[in-house]
């Protein structure tokens, strides 16, 4: 991964209070940094809201862009919308061992007081990926209906009918115990 200093911000020569920095994400930064190869053409802003206080940093990301990717449904690629936003808190550390590093906060990050620049850019690249959702599916139109590739859901809905499945009945002798441990509680009971 190569080293970017556009994602460096020298916090030290900042004043007190809110300072504000964009970043142009395209398709380069995201494949250094991991994104898989089915996400494709990244156009995302980001912007940054950096509220600087005596020994804390408060960060305020707002994700916007898009992405193409492959729909769950059909498997055509279509351009995804990306917005969210995210906040974390990055405390400043002392140089004793002592203190408290706060492991079990997980959008509370830890660094030393002797660091002079804050790297953000693995944080840039965290939120946007956070900012896709689980269920990836073309979104619908203007009438609201669906924009999915046709045929390849009546491809999928032909591969799927239940009539075409093979039966499997693993169960059925589940069925012949239940009855036995029924007779065997019944005798039980009666006595």
């Amino acid at each position: 991964m190569k080293h970017n200093r556009e994602f460096e911000i020298a916090w030290q020569g900042l004043k007190g209070g809110v300072s504000e920095f964009a970043f142009s994400i395209g398709s380069e930064f995201m494949q250094e940094h991991g994104a898989g190869d089915e996400y494709k053409d990244w156009k995302a802003e980001v912007l940054l809201k950096f509220d600087k206080h005596e020994s804390f940093f408060m960060l305020h990301f707002d994700i916007s862009g898009q992405v193409t990717l492959p729909c769950d449904r059909c498997g055509d690629d279509f351009p995804l919308q990306l917005w969210d936003e995210f906040d974390l808190i990055v405390k400043l550390q002392g140089e004793g061992a002592d203190e408290d590093n706060g492991e079990d906060e997980s959008d509370v990050a830890f660094i030393p007081r002797s660091e002079t620049v804050l790297d953000v850019s693995p944080w840039v690249y965290e939120f946007i990926i956070l900012s896709i959702p689980l269920q990836r599916v073309h979104p619908a139109d203007a009438e609201g209906k669906p924009t999915f590739n046709p045929q390849a859901l009546s491809l999928l809905n032909q591969l799927s009918d239940p009539e075409e499945a093979p039966e499997h009945n693993i169960w059925k002798g589940l069925d012949a115990l239940k009855e036995d441990n029924n007779k065997t509680t019944n005798k039980r009971k009666t006595k």
